[in-house]
C-alpha cells in the first residue's frame, strides 16, 4: 500500500513541509512518484520516518540522522541502538525532572535548595561547568585555589550529586528529628558516606571528613550552602564528623 505525503503526515504529526525538506535533502525519499507528480510512500519509507524521529527525539542533526541511517545496517541494528541512546535519556530526564519538581516544591514553601541539589541531572561538561562557575568564582577569589573542571566525566558527576544530596538530606533530617550526633544512626550515615567516596576515586579519612566539615563551618559560602538547607546543618555536621573520626 502506498500512501500521499497527506496521508503520511497525518499518520506520523509530521508537517507536509518537513516532509517535503526531507525529500529536498534526500533523507526521505519517496518510493515513487504519480504521473501527476505527487509524492508516494510505502512501508520502507514510514519505518525511516519513524527512525529519523527517533533521532530527532535524541537531537540528532539532520545531516548526521542522513548518515546513520545510510549505514550498511539492518533496522534492527538501528532501532536497537536508539533503544540504547533513548533509554539513556530517559533516565537523565527523569533526573532532571525530580530536580525541576524539588525546586518548584520549595519555591512554593519559601525554602532554598541545598546548592548541590540544584545542580543533579546536567547533560555534558558544559553545563555542569556553568553550575559550578559560583563556587569556582569564590574559590578563586577567596582562597587563590582553581577548582579544575577540564575533566569530568558527566555520568561520575551526576551519580556523586546524587550520592552526596541524599547524604545531606538524612543528615538534616537526623537534626530536626532531634537525634544526637553521636547516635549510631548518624554514625552509619557517614560511614556509608565516606564508603562511597572512597569507592568513586576520591580517598578520604574520617579526619579528612572532620577538617572538611570544619572547614565549612567556617566559610561563608559554603556554610550558607548548608544553613540554606537546615538551620543548624553545618554545625551538627561538624559535631557529627569530628565524634566520628574520634571513633
Amino acid at each position: 500500500m502506498l500512501y500521499t505525503v497527506k496521508e503520511v503526515s497525518s499518520l506520523s504529526n509530521v508537517t507536509i513541509k518537513t516532509l517535503h525538506h526531507y525529500h529536498k535533502i534526500g533523507l526521505l525519499l519517496p518510493q515513487q512518484m504519480s504521473e501527476a507528480g505527487y509524492r508516494l510512500y510505502g512501508t520502507a519509507e514510514l519505518e525511516r520516518l519513524q527512525q529519523i524521529l527517533f533521532y530527532r527525539e535524541l537531537d540528532f542533526s539532520l545531516e548526521q540522522i542522513k548518515q546513520l541511517l545510510d549505514r550498511d545496517v539492518e533496522r534492527s541494528g538501528i532501532l536497537s541502538e536508539q533503544r540504547i541512546l533513548l533509554k539513556k535519556k530517559a533516565g537523565r530526564l527523569e533526573t532532571i525532572m525530580e530536580t525541576l519538581e524539588k525546586s518548584i516544591r520549595a519555591m512554593e514553601v519559601g525554602d532554598c535548595m541545598e546548592k548541590q541539589e540544584l545542580f543533579t541531572g546536567f547533560a555534558n561538561e558544559k553545563e555542569w561547568e556553568q553550575a559550578l562557575q559560583e563556587q569556582k568564582d569564590y574559590l578563586r577569589d577567596t582562597y587563590q585555589f582553581d577548582l579544575d573542571t577540564d575533566t569530568m566525566d558527566v555520568q561520575e558527576m551526576n551519580a556523586q550529586a546524587k550520592e552526596a544530596v541524599s547524604f545531606m538530606t538524612d543528615m538534616a533530617s537526623a537534626l530536626v528529628a532531634g537525634i544526637k550526633h553521636t547516635d549510631e544512626r548518624v554514625s552509619m550515615l557517614i560511614d556509608e558516606h565516606l564508603a562511597f567516596l572512597n569507592q568513586n576515586g576520591h580517598p578520604v579519612t574520617p579526619q579528612d571528613f572532620a577538617n572538611q566539615a570544619r572547614f565549612f563551618l567556617q566559610d561563608d559560602f559554603h556554610l550558607g550552602m548548608l544553613e540554606s538547607q537546615q538551620t543548624g546543618l553545618a554545625y551538627f555536621l561538624t559535631a557529627a564528623a569530628e565524634a566520628f573520626a574520634e571513633r
